[in-house]
């Protein structure tokens, strides 16, 4: 058999060398094994055609490895080449891996977190008795929660489409403003994910579901779409309005609706957790509008966007969204103070207090000059977005 030719592909380029063995996964290039301990800084993969090796890749990696000094300088660096073959499926593997890890940041996977909490937490507050607990229940929860999440990654997608040259200054490491994928494969997925939503939203026939995709799929687009009338995250009022309604209001009413009627067989009912999570989240999820845009004022202020952030300060904005979080939490206290079911009084009244002590001490340990600080807080108030609907099914 005649020798094969290999095409070399373009150079594939590594951020850290450990980004290959990450979770403690087998490095997988031997040859590098005894070189990783000391590889702190990046690499680049190239691939030399080498006909003389059939069905194989021979590649040569430059690894700059350098020694820490005191306080984590560097003392001393040096580059060299190592010989290595890669297996071409190990490599189809690798670039497999590459892709999804792309995809997984386009997706946003925080914003969906929220989502699929969000909508589990709600679905159960019509919950009368165990027995509500059946399959047709759970079946409900399923028909509610995948095309709700294919809608986030429309909503989250759509938005990268339109703001690429602002995701090169504010978010870098996102997929389309890397370069990861092209715009082509940006609009794709968003395009296949809403096309995939509204057909369950029809397919799955409840009327406040398929309101709840079409609403989001309206302000979603209007938030991000480069229109005449359109692009209201360049107004700092509509931007909180597209996002507090979605995610205080719709997620709510549109759920707790889609279960209590149409899944459940019930007469729509008004119940005080629900009245509780609409008001609550109303105040949290003004506090995320307002918030995301704090870390982001440079790219923001480059291109236009006037936010709050951008017209009063990132350090006001900041203790704006502090203070409102901490009378949210104020309020839950009191609403746990008035019930009459003591173990909902004494969970609402321990839990909301002591959410509201790590907001306060984590608030004053943050660095609001620092964007990486100030970022890391801003998770930190999902985390606590994701707690609150773990407690509002025990508000009573």
């Amino acid at each position: 058999m005649p020798p094969l030719g290999v095409v070399a592909p373009a150079p594939l380029k590594l951020k850290q060398c450990n980004f290959l063995i990450k979770n403690k996964k087998p490095l997988p290039f031997p040859s590098l094994q005894p070189h990783y301990h000391r590889c702190h800084s990046s690499s680049l993969v190239t691939a030399n055609a080498n006909p003389s090796i059939p069905n194989r890749d021979d590649r040569k990696i430059t690894v700059t490895k350098t020694r820490g000094g005191d306080h984590g300088r560097i003392k001393h660096s040096r580059s060299e080449e190592i010989d290595i073959n890669i297996d071409g499926p190990f490599l189809n593997r690798f670039l497999i891996s590459k892709q999804w890890d792309a995809f997984h940041r386009f997706c946003r996977p925080h914003t969906i977190i929220g989502t699929v909490i969000g909508i589990l937490s709600v679905s159960l507050l019509p919950l009368e008795q165990i027995g509500d607990l059946s399959p047709a229940f759970f079946i409900g929860i399923l028909k509610a929660l995948v095309p709700s999440v294919l809608m986030n990654i429309y909503v989250v997608g759509l938005n990268q489409v339109f703001d690429v040259e602002i995701d090169k200054v504010n978010k870098p490491d996102l997929p389309l403003a890397s370069g990861e994928f092209s715009m082509g494969t940006g609009i794709s997925i968003v395009s296949a994910v809403l096309l995939m939503s509204f057909a369950m939203g029809v397919m799955f026939k409840s009327p406040p579901l398929f309101s709840a995709l079409a609403i989001s799929f309206f302000l979603g687009s209007a938030y991000s779409i480069e229109l005449p009338l359109l692009r209201w995250k360049r107004h700092a009022i509509l931007a909180a309005a597209c996002i507090l309604i979605v995610r205080a209001i719709v997620v709510q009413l549109a759920y707790f609706v889609h279960m209590q009627k149409y899944v459940l067989g019930r007469e729509i009912a008004i119940t005080r957790p629900l009245v509780f999570a609409v008001v609550f989240m109303c105040i949290f999820t003004s506090v995320i509008a307002l918030f995301k845009d704090i870390p982001d004022v440079d790219g923001d202020r480059d291109f236009g966007i006037q936010s709050f952030s951008v017209s009063l300060g990132q350090k006001k904005v900041y203790w704006i969204c502090v203070n409102m979080l901490l009378l949210a939490y104020g309020a839950a206290v009191m609403i746990g103070a008035s019930s009459t079911f003591l173990p909902s009084k004494l969970f609402t009244i321990i839990s909301h207090g002591a959410l509201a002590s790590l907001l306060w001490l984590r608030a004053r340990s943050t660095d609001i000059a620092n964007k990486a600080s100030l970022t890391s807080f801003y998770m930190f108030i999902w985390k606590l977005f994701y707690a609150e609907y773990l407690l509002i099914p025990f508000v009573r």
